[in-house]
């Protein structure tokens, strides 16, 4: 089985893939993770523009002057201070469709920007004609996912949502919501979970990132393997406070 992971804004591949370090040695041999690179370098005023580091990211190895593509922060796409514009995002799935067209994937599994992006890309499969840039040749470029993961997830805001989600999407997905996270707030997360028809939510105590006790490992791994199956609920309060990211600014 082959998961794609989905990094957050600021973060990049090779970093989301240490915060999640844990749930990755516990997976073992059963479940291959592909980490991917969201295609565009953010400079500066996107990271500091609305009053951020990289290290708010959760990712204070991230450096925008770095020549090094493991250290350079990254993102889905940028927006500004109304969270209405979606600068990049067709650039984004275009990059997701190229990898698409060459791997076969069961499921993503997508942190904050890197959550709404897997819930979007799930959905544009389920009914790709609604992007005809997204097609190969008339078509489409994988076959639906068997699932997705999406961690402080939100609904991407812009008219290319809109139409994606405008009938709701049925792909089993797991929407994990922090009880505590002041940066994707509840009532944000649960504007996509209402489009989402296959949905199950689970909600740990904690804040903004991915819970990493045993308890979480052991759940996420089996909604992996199967994920309509009746896996018993990891419980509340089994979050702990791992590096996945300490805040998420505007852009998630």
């Amino acid at each position: 089985m082959v998961v794609m992971f989905l990094h957050r804004y600021g973060q990049n591949a090779n970093i989301f893939s240490k915060r999640v370090a844990a749930l990755r040695k516990s997976l073992d041999n059963d479940i291959e993770l592909v980490f991917v690179d969201a295609p565009h370098v953010l400079q500066p005023v996107d990271l500091t523009g609305h009053g951020t580091t990289p290290d708010a990211f959760g990712a204070p190895e991230a450096s925008t002057t770095s020549k090094d593509p493991a250290l350079q922060p990254q993102g889905w796409w940028t927006t500004d201070l109304t969270r209405t514009r979606t600068d990049g995002l067709e650039d984004s799935l275009t990059h997701l469709r190229d990898i698409l067209r060459t791997q076969r994937f069961e499921g993503v599994f997508g942190f904050s920007q890197g959550a709404a992006m897997a819930a979007l890309l799930a959905a544009l499969l389920e009914r790709p004609h609604l992007h005809p840039p997204f097609l190969v040749d008339g078509e489409p470029p994988h076959p639906p996912l068997k699932f997705c993961i999406a961690v402080s997830g939100f609904k991407v805001a812009g008219p290319l949502s809109a139409a994606v989600f405008s009938e709701g999407y049925t792909t089993p997905t797991l929407h994990v919501l922090g009880k505590n996270d002041i940066l994707v707030v509840e009532e944000r997360s649960r504007v996509l979970i209402n489009v989402s028809t296959g949905k199950r939510v689970e909600e740990h105590e904690g804040g903004h990132f991915v819970p990493s006790k045993a308890t979480w490992r052991t759940f996420l791994k089996a909604y992996m393997l199967n994920p309509t199956g009746n896996i018993p609920s990891p419980g509340p309060y089994s979050a702990s406070q791992p590096g996945s990211g300490a805040v998420t600014p505007l852009a998630g």
